[in-house]
């Protein structure tokens, strides 16, 4: 249990960072607002479309007799918008990461640079840089809708779908925001996706210490936006703390930028 107030604790060192450097919380806002827009609007949608979505998605059930007809409409509707904004939460970082990918990363750098030490850089250009993200985050959001459904399924059953499947629901929201967030550091760092997700697997704890909070933070309109520049430096700090280079061979003449090989920390 200790792990997941240290996941907490990177958390608010990373609120902390950006507090003590003005400009660079100021640099980070922008991306988070302009996705808030879009999102707004898409919500805003969902409220409105849910009630027609599910009469149309459930046309067996228009002979049923009052109160059974509503009673079941509208728990599909609470439940539909339920599920919107379970994949609002989780896509909401990942298009906020993509669409402020150069302001995100010059954001982790300057964190890893005023914790000392090397500043890793992936070498590559930026469009290849946008690429890989782009091309993971839909292998997240992909994962993150299967669990959705399944969930979403899950929330019929009496009683577990009221208790148990919720906290379920924010620990799998939690511990991909948090896979999300350090994919920027570890993406700079040459870590591949499926050694991203093996290394927050084994510090399980920390990254669901360090994601929850965000997951449920995010719930509050406008919160997201303002604890992003703050989340990105303190998934950078942990980036710090969970893996390390090896130790460095003598030096080379580089043929080419390549990814870095890292281990995890002790």
């Amino acid at each position: 249990m200790r792990d997941l107030g240290v996941g907490f604790g990177y958390l608010m060192k990373g609120q902390r960072w950006v507090a003590g450097h003005g400009r660079w919380f100021g640099f980070g806002l922008l991306p988070g607002l302009v996705t808030l827009v879009l999102y707004a609007a898409a919500l805003v949608g969902l409220v409105y479309g849910a009630d027609d979505l599910t009469a149309w998605a459930t046309p067996f059930a228009d002979d049923w007799s009052s109160p059974w007809l509503d009673v079941f409409r509208g728990t599909l509707t609470a439940l539909l918008f339920v599920f919107g904004l379970f994949i609002a939460v989780i896509t909401f970082t990942a298009v906020t990461l993509l669409v402020g990918q150069p302001f995100y990363e010059n954001l982790s750098e300057q964190v890893d640079r005023s914790e000392g030490g090397e500043v890793p850089h992936s070498g590559l250009p930026l469009w290849r840089e946008l690429w890989i993200s782009a091309r993971d985050s839909v292998r997240i959001v992909l994962r993150v809708v299967f669990y959705g459904v399944l969930l979403f399924a899950c929330g019929f059953i009496p009683v577990v779908g009221q208790t148990v499947v919720p906290v379920v629901g924010f620990c799998v929201s939690g511990f991909f925001l948090a896979e999300e967030l350090t994919a920027v550091a570890l993406q700079r760092r040459g870590v591949e996706l499926k050694d991203r997700l093996a290394l927050l697997r084994g510090r399980r704890l920390r990254t669901l210490g360090f994601g929850v909070p965000l997951a449920l933070s995010f719930l509050v309109p406008f919160v997201a936006v303002f604890l992003m520049p703050g989340a990105v430096a303190g998934a950078t700090l942990m980036v710090r703390d969970l893996v390390r280079p090896e130790d460095p061979e003598p030096a080379a003449e580089p043929t080419r930028p390549g990814p870095q090989t890292f281990r995890k920390a002790d």
